[in-house]
Order: C-alpha cells, then sequence, then structure tokens
C-alpha cells in the first residue's frame, strides 16, 4: 500500500476515485484523519465487504 505521506498528499484524488468505483460511500466514510489512516481502512472494509489486502491492492490500483 501506499506509504502514509503519499496517502495524505493524494487523499483527494483517491477518494473521489473510490467514490466514483464505490457508489455506496458517503463523505463520512470517507472522512481521513491525520494518524488515523488504519481506521478510515477498517471503515472501509467493513462497509464494502473487503479483506484488508483486498482495500489495499484497490487504493495501489487507483
Amino acid at each position: 500500500m501506499k506509504n502514509t505521506t503519499e496517502l495524505l498528499g493524494n487523499w483527494k484524488e483517491l477518494k473521489g476515485k473510490l467514490k466514483q468505483k464505490y457508489a455506496m460511500l458517503t463523505d463520512d466514510d470517507m472522512l481521513l484523519v491525520e494518524g488515523k489512516h488504519e481506521e478510515l481502512l477498517g471503515r472501509l472494509q467493513a462497509k464494502l465487504g473487503k479483506s484488508k489486502e483486498e482495500m489495499h491492492d484497490i487504493i495501489n490500483s487507483l
């Protein structure tokens, strides 16, 4: 998975791509607070029914 700095630096773009791909995601689901990226990934895993590895692959593919 992208490192935290890359994730934060590209977050607006990644957030838009994730919301396009998974329309059920809301702005609240996509809140990224610095230092809480694992919490965000857990929230996305639960909402999308994906494993941690699948979420890493999804984010890396964007």
